[in-house]
């Protein structure tokens, strides 16, 4: 039994472009590694469990004709036809994707290079800021069972902090837990997307070299869950 794409992307990037067009039954099989990073393998004479620590990245159209919720172009579906494109991955799954993003088309004088922005240079420095502070946080938890379930010599992503010590490293001010009781109310959002918005907006503080999490590092991971609003189609 050979290893997949799944396992190939291990320690890497796993791309999939036009996300809908797969078929169902390849995405559901992303569901188990994206949450256990392996991948088991039965058969009827053996059992094979290969690697699967990926980052996952999909990209897809809002609808058949690519148009809805576009600022200046008319989206010619209806509303039924939009939820039914947006139904061909299943809600679990969109579940276990941490952002959820629209990304709005861009402008000529963007294509042009005439609006400003960070350079990637400047992002990499954030990135590096943010990753030493999660290494001096692991520091300070010696002593105590790692809480990613490995050696505390690796560093390990914010996604992957397990549940039990989500309170702990994640903690949240009185502020911050009444914004995100409103959104889970409001935008009946499930428990995993409850665990996702706590794990971004730890990454969000830390990019702002915060040591605590703040309302707007709350508030625009909350944004970040864009597939999980009833207002989408």
């Amino acid at each position: 039994m050979l290893p997949g794409e799944i396992s190939m992307a291990h320690n890497g990037v796993l791309f999939l472009d036009e996300l809908p067009e797969f078929k169902r039954s390849a995405l559901e099989v992303l569901r188990q590694p994206m949450e256990s990073h392996s991948i088991l393998i039965s058969r009827a004479r053996s059992t094979v469990e290969y690697p699967s620590n990926f980052m996952l990245i999909a990209a897809m159209n809002p609808c058949p004709c690519g148009n809805f919720n576009h600022p200046e172009k008319e989206c010619t579906c209806g509303p039924g036809l939009v939820l039914k494109y947006l139904n061909r991955v299943s809600g679990p799954l969109f579940d276990r994707i941490d952002i959820q993003i629209q990304v709005t088309p861009l402008g000529i004088l963007d294509m042009q290079g005439g609006s400003i922005s960070e350079s990637s240079k400047t992002i990499q420095k954030r990135v590096m800021c943010a990753r030493e502070i999660q290494v001096q946080r692991m520091n300070s938890l010696e002593g105590q069972a790692h809480p990613f379930g490995g050696h505390f010599s690796q560093v390990y992503p914010n996604s992957r902090i397990q549940k039990k010590w989500i309170n702990q490293i994640c903690a949240l001010d009185l502020p911050s837990r009444s914004l995100l009781k409103k959104a889970m109310e409001g935008l009946k959002l499930s428990a995993r997307a409850y665990d996702h918005i706590l794990k971004v907006s730890r990454t969000l503080a830390d990019l702002d070299l915060k040591e605590s999490i703040g309302r707007v590092h709350v508030a625009e991971a909350i944004q970040y869950r864009s597939l999980d609003r009833n207002s989408w189609s």
